[in-house]
């Protein structure tokens, strides 16, 4: 094939446009034909038919030097049809009708009805649909799911056709950058958002649909943090966290304890025959006016001086009072757990994607809480499974949890316990350097929180460095691995990676997402309060009391972060040198000095837009995939590269590279300093760790000694395939009592589901 052809042709798109010939949009195009027919085939086929393509096109326009789009479609379908791929020739051909459809649905005139998108909904096929979701969490088989489904599709070609510039639809469509929640950018929706619970408490709030009270016991306290949640999920299109549960969740304790000391008292007393010798309002007032759980009973000292007895009442009531609360504790905590795996949102199609960061309210109250929180995660769901929501994490500090002198090391010992047992909570810690810096003693708002899935916000250069009320605006990942192979030596095409034209693209893709990320942040800001009438209406976003019915919600939305994602580091390193940094130094040093160039850019792009940009370690999930199948359809099957169904997950050591937890964690801990927009770091382990704790915690402090900010410690949880019981089975599962190996009635298992007690 002369490649000098293809640099000398030009394409004709439809509205006229002439652009150059790019080999790699064929194989995009046929790719898509295989994967609309197969779950899987070998990609070789694709490169068949594009090298095919490519030959009749070479052979038939040499002496033209101009094709158009829809000739090159006609002949891809020619050569689909005259090599038998017979059932990717009908798709691919009734994938252009139905494309054809939707283009004159978004292109004709802009005045015609929207509703034509909609009509060629109908032309495509579920199968379809299911392949681009992105949460999984959305039920898409059910009703409200499908009209979800049906509407993101309609949603992205509509973002792409007019509210983007048409250079990031190719990029998105081509595979280079991937726009993430795409289909809710014409909403002009946020990602996420670190709920600061004590606004919403101290007045009470409106859900949009209601007004709730100022909670007055630990009870309410955690129902209306579940609400929150969930109303602040129908705003946002990503996932909701909540800062410093521990903090938030104390006064409720505080003033559940107050009532049941009082009811107490008031029922011993009048029991034992002493209520004429006692001033109850005087009692009652001395009560109210404590700040703690926790105090000396010789306050009451004019009452209890009377008489031995009353002393002993006092002391009893005050006893009582303290399980009491610790039991209503564990019930709030218990049912907040359960209302989160359970409560929908988003017309009733997704569970609420939540985390929720404690573990450093050292107060008598912020320890039940976090105490009571870990025991009913240790609990399990209904059945004791294993619960998904919220998604826990535990934050670690000297001097307050770390240590076996601290205060609440006990806590952080349960919290690895449970963690060894359930999987969560994952492990957040405050003294890395990055993390620490902000840190002011004795203000928690300083404390970092993460999602659960990694987002983290704490620096802001227009306004306070502060985690809650502030969250991700939107991010867009870049594909680096494939500039990777472009510049490295995978092809086979240079003996030394040529890194100035790799930083030269990366530097070049970088400002095409930044402009992307800018372009979706004004369609963000041109949006008002009455569009968000919880997130800003009740205050939740960050300064967003001082919102006028006119103002400009730009004021407000600055707060956030706009950042720029990668994932597949060690295939990029691979495709550059020939290995990844977990296997040596020098390509370590290489990893290091590319994701540290990408910080510095997120950080010029701050400085010259004073908002903050930022620098993502991408959750790669679904994302991991498509970019690896467009790029072996290009390049082919390319060893440690493209051979997996995968790209690696952001910056971490391949998971097939054996290696052991401390050599992982020093090599990524030093990835998380730079990923300033959020980061986790896995160790994988094998067996049952419930009853090795000592190993467990281990673990956790090799996390805390490589500078990691975020860490997860992920081992086998078990599951009986009778009952359906998941967590830690040792010889008797939990739930039917069933022996491995053993049957049980079908009778008895059906009666887990029901009421009638067996």
């Amino acid at each position: 094939m002369d490649r000098d052809f293809f640099n000398d042709i030009v394409v004709v798109k439809r509205s006229g446009q002439r652009v150059s010939f790019n080999p790699t949009k064929v194989a995009i195009a046929v790719k898509k034909g295989f994967d609309s027919v197969y779950e899987e085939y070998d990609e070789k086929n694709v490169n068949k038919v594009k090298e095919k393509v490519l030959d009749y096109i070479e052979k038939n326009y040499k002496d033209r030097k101009t094709i158009g789009v829809e000739d090159i479609q006609d002949i891809i379908e020619e050569i689909l049809k005259k090599m038998k791929y017979d059932e990717v020739y009908e798709s691919y051909k009734g994938y252009r009708e139905r494309r054809n459809a939707s283009r004159e649905a978004f292109v004709e005139k802009q005045q015609h009805k929207f509703v034509k998108a909609i009509e060629s909904l109908g032309l495509k096929s579920a199968a379809e649909e299911n392949a681009k979701r992105e949460n999984a969490n959305v039920d898409g088989d059910g009703p409200m799911g499908t009209m979800l489904h049906f509407g993101s599709t309609v949603s992205k070609e509509f973002a792409k056709a007019y509210l983007m510039d048409a250079k990031y639809a190719r990029a998105h469509d081509e595979g280079a950058i991937h726009i993430h929640d795409l289909d809710f950018w014409a909403m002009g929706t946020t990602t996420c958002t670190q709920i600061d619970l004590n606004k919403l408490f101290k007045n009470g709030f409106s859900t949009g649909h209601g007004y709730l009270r100022t909670p007055n016991s630990i009870a309410s306290y955690s129902a209306l943090a579940a609400i929150a949640i969930q109303s602040n999920q129908n705003e946002q299109h990503g996932g909701q966290s909540i800062p410093a549960f521990d903090y938030y969740m104390a006064p409720g304790v505080l003033k559940t304890f107050k009532k049941e000391f009082k009811q107490e008292l008031s029922e011993l007393i009048d029991f034992e025959g002493f209520k004429e010798f006692i001033n109850f309002d005087k009692v009652i007032e001395i009560i109210n006016k404590q700040e703690s759980i926790e105090f000396d009973l010789n306050i009451f000292e004019e009452f209890t001086s009377k008489s031995k007895k009353i002393k002993e009442i006092f002391e009893a009531a005050y006893q009582n009072a303290i399980d009491k609360t610790d039991r209503a504790t564990f019930q709030a905590m218990e049912a907040f757990i359960h209302n989160l795996n359970t409560m929908h949102s988003r017309a009733g199609a997704q569970v609420p994607f939540s985390s929720v960061n404690f573990g450093t309210d050292t107060s008598p109250e912020g320890r039940m809480v976090i105490k009571n929180y870990l025991l009913a995660t240790d609990e399990g769901l209904g059945h004791g499974e294993t619960p998904i929501f919220p998604i826990s994490i535990f934050k670690v500090k000297e001097g307050v949890n770390y240590n076996k002198e601290d205060p609440s090391y006990d806590l952080f010992r349960l919290a690895c316990r449970v963690s060894a047992k359930r999987l969560f909570p994952n492990f957040s810690f405050l003294d890395a350097s990055f993390n620490k810096q902000f840190l002011v003693p004795g203000d928690y708002q300083t404390e970092v929180g993460y999602m659960g899935c990694r987002t983290r916000v704490l620096a802001n250069v227009c306004g306070p460095s502060v985690t809650p009320g502030r969250g991700n605006l939107s991010f867009t990942s870049i594909n680096l691995p494939r500039i990777g192979i472009k510049h490295g030596i995978a092809l086979g095409e240079r003996q030394k990676a040529d890194m100035k034209g790799f930083y030269k693209e990366l530097d070049d893709m970088m400002d095409l997402v930044k402009g992307q990320l800018l372009q979706r942040f004004e369609c963000q800001c041109s949006k008002s309060k009455a569009n968000f009438k919880f997130l800003l209406g009740s205050h939740v976003w960050l300064n967003s009391e001082n919102l006028g019915p006119k103002t400009k919600i730009r004021t407000v939305l600055k707060h956030g972060t706009l950042s720029i994602g990668f994932i597949g580091l060690a295939e990029t390193l691979k495709a550059l040198i020939g290995e990844h940094h977990g296997e040596s130094e020098k390509a370590q040093k290489l990893g290091l000095e590319i994701i540290k160039h990408m910080r510095e850019k997120c950080d010029e792009y701050t400085q010259e837009y004073n908002l903050n940009f930022t620098c993502l370690a991408t959750p790669a999930e679904g994302l991991s995939g498509r970019f690896v199948g467009i790029d072996r359809s290009i390049y082919g099957k390319i060893k440690g590269v493209t051979d997996r169904d995968y790209y690696t997950n952001s910056f971490h050591v391949p998971v097939y590279y054996k290696t052991t937890a401390k050599h992982k964690m020093e090599v990524e801990g030093k990835y998380h300093k730079y990923t300033n927009a959020g980061h986790i770091s896995y160790v994988e382990l094998d067996g049952d760790t419930v009853n090795n704790v000592d190993a467990f915690e281990s673990v956790v402090r090799i996390m805390h000694d490589s500078d990691v900010g975020y860490g997860a410690i992920n081992h086998p949880v078990d599951r009986d395939p009778v009952c359906g019981y998941v967590g830690v089975i040792k010889d008797v599962c939990p739930r039917c009592g069933r022996h491995e190996g053993e049957g049980v009635e079908m009778e008895k298992v059906n009666c887990y589901d029901c009421e009638c007690g067996r």
